[in-house]
C-alpha cells in the first residue's frame, strides 16, 4: 500500500512538473512570435524606403512621394498617377488598403484646389 501511495505521489509530481513546464515553453513560444512578427514590421518598414531606388523598380524614383500610411506613397508620371504599396516576403494588403484600392478601382479618387 505505501509503495501505491509513493507511486501516486510521484506520478502528481511529474504531471504537475509536465504541466508547468509546457506553460513555460507556451508562454516563451508566445514571445518569440511575437519578436519575429514585430521584427517582420520592421524589416518592412525599413525596406520601403529603398523599394524605388531598386534596379527593378519600373518608374523614376525622384518622382515618388512617401505617405507611409495607409499606402506607402504616390508614384508621379507623365500621364497617370499611381498610388504604391510595397509588400515584402508574404505581407498582404491591410483592410484600410484594400479599401483604399478598392476606392481607386471604382474611381472614386478626386482632385481638389483648397485657398486659405
Amino acid at each position: 500500500m505505501d509503495f501505491e501511495l509513493i507511486i501516486m505521489l510521484l506520478l502528481a509530481v511529474i504531471i504537475v512538473l509536465l504541466v508547468w513546464n509546457q506553460r513555460r515553453i507556451k508562454a516563451r513560444l508566445g514571445d518569440i512570435t511575437f519578436q519575429k512578427q514585430s521584427q517582420s514590421v520592421k524589416y518592412g518598414k525599413m525596406s520601403e524606403q529603398f523599394f524605388p531606388f531598386l534596379k527593378d523598380y519600373p518608374y523614376d524614383p525622384q518622382e515618388f512621394r512617401f505617405l507611409g500610411t495607409p499606402v506607402d506613397g504616390v508614384q508621379f508620371t507623365d500621364d497617370k498617377v499611381i498610388f504604391v504599396e510595397f509588400k515584402a516576403n508574404t505581407s498582404r494588403l491591410s483592410e484600410k488598403q484594400k479599401r483604399v484600392k478598392e476606392l481607386i478601382e471604382k474611381k472614386k479618387v478626386t482632385f481638389e484646389e483648397r485657398r486659405i
